[in-house]
């Protein structure tokens, strides 16, 4: 740094300093715009940190034990539980799968945990009345969730049923320390102890159940060297491996990508904001004019004047950033106890300086690229513009090197939020879409100038509409800022509403014309002529699918690793469906490569879904290994096939040839389409000719399902309404900024003789008018960024979903109507004379 820049700076410094010393003035929208943007992203990045530092602290309890072992479908050989004993200093094993409760007449679906006298290892379980769990699972005794008791009409001693084994209700479990990390459950918790199921036939061969062997290790064991030493031991057995470094994989995962994607939505408010940041910016600047002016007349530089307000706005930045930081910090933990009350997983609360410091870069850059523009303005007023009223105001193109400053800014932006939010594709299809937005609400704002000034001509004969079109084509009433601030927050906003009606419609709409009543699981072989018999005979039943049913882990695929080949595919991630055929079924569409024959006996073959194998590169011809109940099979990639999930049918990633499957133990999956009035005697009817069969009545996993959709849709609205509200800041700030042209406006068209109601009616329509622009214009980029996400995202059809449309649309002209409204009463209230002498 020279001297003569250093001379620069500090009279900039000095001449800043003294311009603080009025007060902020001008710069409450500025801070309040930065504040609530910052905070709603710190506050946003906090809450998932004191998650994430929740389920890290409570790894063990969540998990049940210090690590897991599990299997599918199958118990754990001598050798393998040997082998984990060794390491362990106790070893539980837990048994979970999905059964019918039964008591007379009455069943519902539970998820069962069969568990030994050591589980819990980490955690507590607590019942009501507050029973020690082996006393309370002594014998045939069970405890079940209130819901489930509830539902079945159950009290503490009666008795139900599952399978062909009867058992006393002993306790309520009313809270399960494992529950959060077993993963997504359909139906309420039962548990029993394993012993106790032995004579229930719920845990044949063949029969969906996995096995979970929990350790407890010692305090020098080292959790990372155990996993490896565990999957090399294991690596063709099919167990999966977890610990307490993550005793919830699914819940960190879910955290960590709806916090990533909140962030995203909280930059949209940012930049919301920063159009009330650079609108505040501007007007400040143009009230300035004089002061520039006199300071170019004494002789000040272009870089001294551009440093004095750089500096100046820095520091207000700052201040903003630091009160953003405190509310988006200081909030999440103020309010802890009630957001952990509505959780049901563990969270910390507490300061997280990496969050913050993340919420003060995004702030920091945002300040940079929304005054660097008005900013370069201050350097073009001249020191004749003290001598004639000259304007600053219209579009300039700033000097090269502010461009270059611009662009190079927008790339930290978005590198640092690609980054942060762990989604680089997402992040680019959200700042595309925000520039994208940004660029059509600016070019709607032009275009609605254009078209108020055309408009006027027609409106001869209404004063009130001919003022407020006049006023609005000058520019003078801050049309630009009004539609892009309002604009982008109801962008969001439509955007969300229209995934969020789409996403309900598929489930609560579309759904249940196409998908089956029921699902029917763990089926044996010689039961299925007696199950196809009642469904197959039944008048109601309009089609009955079945299938036999087997689960299998992708281990290896050409010889190598298959996360080598594949990542983290979905399809590799877990156990997955597989089942077998001979000919080819009748539903099944080919779309590449050869059927085997309904004799074929060879070498195993196998048909992959056309689409997931695409995704994993898999070509025709390629090996793949899948263990299936510890046994590995090696067959040869021979068809592609269509596999549609969609309407919540039958549908297998993986299907085999009958000869390499049919002789392992398992059972058979079937789905029943029937007429309503007919579930419950279809019900009725196998479960007392079955008890071992589980059903899955599919409305109740749609209603589970939605139930989800609907937490992520108030979690998402939550940030929308934030962006909303910050819109409603800069309308509030640009009508603010606009009051003194509109108190010389009213003082002149009273001098003329207009009524106050008169004018009010022109305040109102051209506020009215402003929202309606940016109402209209944000619904269509929000059903067009709706549509790209339903389309190319979820892969659903796209349907606009009207009362939505109604609200935005309203909701625009409310908004702008209220924010000018708010400062129409002080230019009424004006008295002429007083106006237009203090003008002269």
């Amino acid at each position: 740094m020279n001297a003569h820049f250093r001379a620069h700076l500090a009279l900039a410094w000095t001449f800043a300093l003294r311009e603080l010393r009025g007060g902020l003035r001008g710069f409450r929208l500025f801070l309040a715009c930065l504040a609530l943007g910052v905070g709603v992203i710190a506050a946003i990045g906090s809450i998932r940190a004191s998650i994430e530092a929740g389920l890290a602290r409570e790894g063990a309890s969540l998990l049940g034990g210090d690590a897991e072992a599990t299997l599918t479908y199958r118990f754990a050989s001598d050798e393998e539980r040997a082998w984990l004993a060794s390491h362990a200093t106790r070893l539980s094993e837990v048994v979970e799968f999905r059964s019918m409760a039964v008591v007379g007449e009455e069943r519902a679906l539970t998820q069962v945990k069969a568990v030994d006298d050591l589980y819990p290892l980490r955690g507590e379980i607590r019942l009501d009345p507050p029973l020690a769990l082996p006393d309370a699972l002594a014998g045939h005794q069970g405890v079940m969730e209130r819901v489930l008791a509830d539902r079945l009409g159950l009290a503490v001693g009666d008795s139900f049923r599952l399978g062909d084994q009867a058992f006393t209700l002993s306790a309520i479990l009313t809270w399960e320390a494992d529950a959060a990390g077993s993963g997504f459950a359909i139906g309420p918790r039962t548990l029993v102890r394993t012993e106790a199921l032995a004579t229930s036939g719920l845990l044949a061969p063949g029969t969906l159940f996995s096995t979970k062997y929990r350790l407890e290790l010692p305090a020098s064991a080292n959790l990372a060297a155990l996993e490896r030493a565990a999957k090399a031991q294991f690596a063709d057995a099919g167990l999966r491996w977890r610990d307490a470094r993550n005793g919830a994989p699914g819940i960190a995962r879910f955290v960590e990508q709806l916090g990533g994607f909140l962030v995203l939505v909280g930059l949209s408010g940012l930049a919301v904001g920063g159009v009330g940041v650079s609108t505040a910016v501007r007007a400040y600047l143009a009230g300035k004019t004089a002061t520039i002016a006199t300071l170019r007349t004494l002789g000040a530089e272009r870089r001294v004047i551009f440093l004095t307000y750089f500096l100046q706005v820095g520091a207000l930045s700052l201040a903003g950033i630091a009160l953003g930081l405190l509310l988006g910090g200081l909030g999440p933990v103020l309010l802890g106890p009630l957001i952990a009350a509505q959780l049901p997983f563990p969270a910390v609360f507490s300061v997280y300086p990496s969050v913050l410091a993340e919420a003060a870069l995004y702030g920091v850059l945002t300040a940079l690229l929304f005054t660097l523009w008005p900013l370069a303005g201050a350097e073009r007023v001249r020191a004749a513009t003290l001598f004639r009223e000259a304007r600053t105001g219209g579009f300039h193109v700033p000097a090269p090197r502010f461009l270059v400053a611009t662009a190079v800014l927008l790339a930290v932006l978005v590198g640092s939020a690609a980054l942060f939010s762990g989604s680089p594709l997402l992040t680019l299809w959200t700042l595309g879409g925000l520039t994208g937005a940004l660029a059509v609400l600016l070019v709607a704002a032009l275009l609605l100038s254009r078209l108020s000034r055309v408009a006027n001509r027609w409106a001869r004969g209404r004063p009130a509409l001919r003022w407020a079109l006049a006023a609005i084509a000058s520019g003078r009433d801050g049309a630009a800022p009004a539609v892009l601030a309002l604009g982008l927050g109801l962008t969001v906003l439509a955007a969300i509403g229209q995934i969020d009606g789409n996403m309900r419609r598929a489930i609560a709409g579309n759904l249940p014309d196409v998908a089956p009543s029921y699902f029917f699981v763990d089926i044996q072989r010689d039961q299925m002529p007696g199950f196809l018999a009642r469904t197959e005979g039944d008048a109601a039943v309009s089609r009955v699918e079945s299938a036999p049913m087997l689960r299998g882990v992708i281990t290896r695929i050409n010889g190598q690793p298959a996360t080598e080949v594949a990542g983290d595919h979905w399809v590799i991630r877990g156990d997955r469906g597989v089942t077998y055929a001979g000919a080819k079924p009748a539903n099944t569409t080919v779309t590449a490569g050869e059927w085997w024959g309904p004799d074929y006996v060879g070498e195993p073959q196998i048909s992959f879904a056309a689409e997931e194998a695409e995704e994993m590169g898999l070509r025709l011809g390629d090996s793949m290994t899948v263990n299936v109940l510890g046994r590995d099979i090696t067959g040869t990639v021979t068809s592609f096939r269509e596999v549609d999930f969609s309407n919540a049918g039958m549908g297998f990633i993986l299907v085999m040839n009958e000869a390499a499957l049919a002789g392992a133990p398992h059972s058979y999956i079937a789905s029943v389409y029937a007429q309503p009035e007919a579930e419950a005697a279809i019900l009725r009817d196998l479960a007392r000719a079955m008890p071992n069969i589980t059903a899955i009545r599919v409305r109740d996993a749609i209603d589970r399902v939605s139930e989800i959709l609907g937490q992520l849709a108030r979690a998402t609205a939550y940030g929308a309404a934030a962006t909303l509200l910050t819109g409603f800041l800069v309308l509030l700030g640009t009508a603010a900024a606009a009051e003194p042209a509109r108190r010389y406006e009213a003082a002149v068209l009273k001098a003329l003789g207009a009524e106050r109601a008169q004018i009010l009616r022109s305040f109102a329509l051209r506020s009215a008018l402003l929202g309606l622009a940016a109402g209209v214009v944000a619904l269509v980029a929000g059903i067009v960024g709706a549509w790209a996400v339903n389309t190319f995202m979820f892969e659903a059809d796209f349907v606009v979903i009207w009362p939505n449309v109604l609200m935005v649309i309203s909701g625009g002209v409310l908004v702008t109507l209220l924010a000018g409204l708010a400062f129409a009463w002080g230019p009424l209230a004006a008295k002429p004379t007083r106006v237009l002498r203090a003008r002269d």
